[in-house]
């Protein structure tokens, strides 16, 4: 009996030393991480805002600079991070994991259905304070409001990948 006690207080202290030193790692780590995530997000929004203007072309190449199509916009973005995005809207809708609109934070990628389609043709990088850095249209890359009565009425999903 007394064997016994002595096992399962052993297995108790090892077990409670486990859960301790586990859950000390898992808290003195969420911090960085939060720190990290939000210096990425904003490093993509300052490396797309370099970008202001460039043209908007409807399947431009990946890793030219000299026009841009949404996605080849933001996987060139998020590439210069260290982040690989595949090439299309619809491609990049199913990479990281799911946010609520609610719960958009910089950085995030936001999807678009264009005209009166149902399924997902347009990628925009959220950044913060309800505007998203997109190219699309005349003016090519630009900041729009994501609360405008268009992107709002278009609206998907939205997925974080930083």
């Amino acid at each position: 009996m007394r064997k016994n006690n002595t096992i399962i207080r052993k297995l108790v202290a090892v077990t409670l030393s486990t859960i301790i030193g586990f859950t000390t790692i898992a808290i003195g780590q969420a911090p960085k991480a939060e720190a990290a995530t939000a210096s990425q997000a904003n490093r993509i929004i300052s490396i797309g805002d370099n970008y202001l203007g460039v043209p908007y072309r409807f399947g431009a190449r990946s890793g030219i600079t000299s026009a841009f199509d949404c996605s080849s916009f933001t996987q060139f973005v998020y590439k210069k991070v260290g982040i690989k995005l595949p090439r299309t809207s619809k491609s990049q809708s199913k990479v990281g994991y799911y946010v609520s609109r609610s719960n958009l934070k910089k950085g995030d990628l936001v999807f678009f259905r264009v005209g009166s389609g149902k399924s997902i043709a347009h990628v925009a990088i959220y950044a913060g304070n309800n505007k998203i850095l997109h190219t699309y249209g005349a003016g090519g890359v630009k900041f729009s409001k994501l609360n405008s009565s268009h992107w709002s009425s278009h609206y998907v999903t939205a997925r974080r990948v930083s």
